[in-house]
């Protein structure tokens, strides 16, 4: 059944709120329990929520191996890896620039589905947009930092030795969300190559089997990631519960509508909300700040995402005619 406009509206607005507010409550549950356990608990949780919404709506699963076989390959580059990665990231960065790197996605993506999987033609805008993607992430990343600190106490020991361990986890963390947005950029053109117009399901089918298959891939991986101390504290356990059952469950349900509704190009400007929510809360209620490069490297960002996606289109060089070439 159709849905009106004003309620796939409502919908794309609390795909952004929610996923932009994912970093902050994955920071949050990180003080009460290990970041496999974030990600573990948060799968299950979203898959348990997809589940009951599929006995709920009476939606079947498809037939046949071969759609299944393919999900799991997508429920492990889009749900269990890159969950993994920016849960142990956020141990070492800000909740506001693990939201900025998921908004490396699109470039990621483009990356994927033109140079991977050869579904999609590398145009002039779009080799254009990944480059200034590719600049504003190493903008972001802000390599010159690490250098310098690392330079200015080279002959130092003690304490410096220890700052030097810091930066260097920090540096591991950023390169841990970058990893989770190649992982959702190979998630995509997979999806793009392997699934589309080949093995069509519903949008609620299509979630409930991607969350499904990361929560069963960690389910085997239990001994391995589900360890470490655990302190349930009132605000680990509704951060783990909003994360699992509304960011995860719930959101991919409204993500899938939207995508019907809209479409991928409309639905992909979801892209520019997380962001802007994640920095929001983990200036307000964290008291996080972020050296001028994060942003910087951002704008950069969204403009190569314009550029990769075709909505800022340059103009094109003008051809001179056969006559004036003749003349």
């Amino acid at each position: 059944m159709p849905r009106n406009r004003f309620s796939t509206a409502l919908q794309f607005s609390a795909l952004g709120l929610i996923w932009g507010a994912s970093f902050l409550f994955m920071k949050v549950a990180l003080e009460g329990v290990s970041f496999g356990q974030v990600a573990w608990t948060r799968l299950v949780l979203g898959a348990l929520t997809l589940a009951v919404l599929l006995v709920v709506t009476r939606t079947r699963l498809p037939k046949g191996r071969a759609v299944y076989l393919h999900f799991i390959v997508i429920g492990a580059f889009g749900c269990a890896i890159p969950f993994l990665l920016f849960a142990w990231a956020e141990q070492y960065v800000t909740s506001g620039l693990a939201s900025i790197y998921n908004a490396v996605t699109p470039i990621t993506t483009a990356l994927m589905v033109t140079l991977a999987f050869r579904v999609e033609r590398l145009g002039r805008d779009r080799v254009l947009g990944v480059v200034a993607g590719i600049i504003g992430v190493v903008i972001i990343i802000g390599p010159w930092t690490f250098l310098t600190a690392l330079g200015s106490d080279e002959g130092a020991a003690g304490a410096s030795g220890a700052a030097h361990g810091d930066l260097l986890l920090e540096l591991a963390g950023q390169l841990a969300c970058l990893g989770s947005a190649l992982c959702y950029g190979f998630t995509f053109g997979y999806i793009r190559r392997f699934i589309t117009n080949r093995h069509p399901v519903t949008g609620l089918t299509a979630a409930f089997l991607q969350v499904g298959m990361g929560a069963a891939i960690l389910l085997v991986l239990t001994p391995f990631v589900a360890v470490g101390p655990i302190s349930l504290e009132p605000q680990v356990v509704g951060s783990l519960l909003v994360l699992g059952i509304a960011g995860t469950g719930v959101a991919y349900y409204w993500y899938m509508n939207v995508l019907d509704d809209w479409g991928p190009t409309a639905t992909s400007t979801v892209t520019y909300l997380t962001p802007v929510v994640g920095v929001a809360l983990g200036i307000i209620l964290l008291g996080e700040t972020l050296s001028w490069n994060a942003p910087v490297g951002a704008a950069l960002v969204f403009l190569g995402i314009l550029l990769a996606q075709g909505r800022l289109r340059l103009p094109q060089r003008p051809t001179k005619s056969a006559g004036a070439e003749a003349g």
